[in-house]
């Protein structure tokens, strides 16, 4: 849901400063196809590129991650460092579990290759 939300902000975000999405994508040293799958809402890759992103368009953190609910909402519900600690909790999340995922795989293939030894 997130992703789709930035996608779609990003997207009109480019458009409103007319730029291309080979332009944005250089801005933020990404590839084209890399930028557009951000725009699709199928990369979380634009937590990466959060703080720049937001350089790049001039806006305020909360407004690349806020859903259309309404500034006051949002505002009451957190300050700004709290919104962008939450919209990279689940990015985190991802990338913890598959380091965990490739660790318990190396750690398997050790124990084979330690039996392979004996």
């Amino acid at each position: 849901m997130m992703n789709k939300t930035v996608g779609e902000k990003l997207k009109m975000l480019r458009k409103a400063k007319n730029m291309s999405q080979e332009e944005v994508a250089d801005s933020l040293h990404i590839s084209p196809s890399a930028y557009a799958r951000m725009e699709r809402g199928e990369s979380t890759s634009w937590a990466v590129h959060f703080k720049r992103i937001c350089e790049v368009f001039e806006i305020a953190p909360e407004e690349l991650v806020r859903e259309e609910i309404g500034v006051k909402t949002y505002e009451s519900l957190m300050n700004i460092d709290q919104l962008i600690d939450y919209s990279m909790l689940g990015v985190y999340r991802k990338i913890i579990r598959k380091y965990e995922l490739e660790i318990e795989d190396l750690k398997s293939i050790i124990k084979h290759l330690n039996k392979e030894q004996e």
